[in-house]
Order: structure tokens, then sequence, then C-alpha cells
């Protein structure tokens, strides 16, 4: 299996943001992950389109933008020509989930829907076939730095049951991604429950906060050390 770690810039520092970005990909990340809030959805207001087109020239990494937000479908397009290569949202957050990711593939961007801790997975029975990612939250969502739910690992294997099913039926991949709470001492446990794609904010962009470009060598490297023994 191959595996992708995306660095999340929420727990980056934004007053140089695209150094930053610039630097954890030369360290190896593989996906920059764009957490956007909007205070509604979720309790805290993050960062839109305009930050996401000011970084875009740092990169040709894919970018993976998040969107706890409501509604969706309005803000789908700017993140589009700002430059987002993947896209994904909350069912719950759209009023038609099948249209929204939808929109977001005609709009040039790879779908995907996110389930919070406890929201069900049967949302994703019915649009397989329009899904590129599927990311479940190990925290529930608003603020970085949270701790890993344990329970998560279970839905994990769930939806990589339904993954892998599917992909038999159809011949069609869908990425398994994480988000919260992931680290060095839990990133194989992780792995082997399903996923496949990693978002690691504070894990990251927290190891080290001097100005060495390559300050995150180490941190990513571990991370792939203990992804290598799965």
């Amino acid at each position: 299996m191959t595996y992708r770690i995306a660095p999340s810039i929420l727990s980056a520092d934004f007053a140089k943001l695209g150094e930053e970005v610039s630097n954890v990909i030369a360290s190896g990340a593989d996906w920059i992950h764009f957490d956007v809030m909007d205070n509604h959805y979720v309790p805290n207001l993050t960062i839109g389109p305009l930050v996401c087109e000011a970084i875009r020239p740092y990169t040709t990494a894919p970018i993976d933008v998040h969107l706890m937000v409501k509604p969706v479908d309005r803000i789908v397009p700017d993140f589009a020509k700002a430059g987002a290569n993947v896209i994904t949202f909350h069912p719950d957050a759209s009023d038609h989930v099948d249209r929204t990711l939808g929109l977001i593939r005609d709009s040039g961007c790879q779908a995907g829907l996110v389930f919070n801790p406890a929201t069900p997975l049967n949302w994703m029975d019915y649009v397989m076939d329009k899904l590129d990612v599927v990311l479940l939250m190990s925290v529930n969502p608003g603020f970085g730095g949270q701790s890993f739910i344990p329970g998560t690992l279970d839905k994990l294997r769930e939806a990589r049951a339904k993954i892998d099913a599917y992909a038999e039926r159809s011949g069609r991949k869908i990425l398994l991604e994480i988000d919260g709470g992931v680290k060095v001492g839990n990133i194989a446990e992780i792995a082997r429950a399903g996923a496949d794609t990693f978002v690691a904010g504070s894990a990251v962009f927290g190891a080290s906060k001097d100005s060495d470009p390559q300050r995150y060598n180490s941190v990513i490297g571990e991370l792939r050390g203990a992804l290598a023994g799965v």
C-alpha cells in the first residue's frame, strides 16, 4: 500500500505560511492539508480561498481542502479556482450530498466525504461512484492538538471493508484518510486498521520552531519509519 502524509497547516506558523508549506514538502510530505472552518459548522474560524490561492505558488504538491462549513456548494468553485486538488466535506453540511460531490468533480477536483466520530458511514453507500477520498475524523473537528479517539480504529476497519468491496466490484480506488491526533506513536496502528493517508498537524509543525528549512525531516522520517513496519 502507498501511504501519504498530509501535514495540516492549521498548526503551521501563519506569519510564514508559504515558507512553511515549501519546507514541509521539501522534508518529505506528500500533500498539504487545508482546514477550512466557518464558526458555524464548527466552533472556530480559520482560512478561505484567498489563502489557498496565496500558497499555491509555493508547491506543486496536492492541496487537500477539508471544508468544515455550512452550506458547502457556494464555496466549492472558489477553492477549485484557488488551486485545490482535493475537496472534502461533511455530509450533514450539504443539502444534497450527491450534487455536492458532482459539483466538486465538475470543478476539476477529487471529491470526498468526511465523517465525524459520531457520524455513521452509511452516507457513503449511495455515492461510492463519486468518491475519491473518505476522511474519518479521529477527533471532534474545530481545533488542532487533540488526542486520537481510539474508537476510530473500528470505524476505519469498517470503512476499509466498504472501500475494498467496492474496489473489487468496480476497479476504482478510493483513498481512506484519517485526521486527528496522528503521531509517531500511533500511526502504525492506524495504518493497520486501514488508513492510507494521514493528516498530521501539531505532530509535524509542532516538532521544531528553529529556522532550518529541513527541520521537519526528522519527524516525517519517523512517521515513514513507523509505516514501513506495517
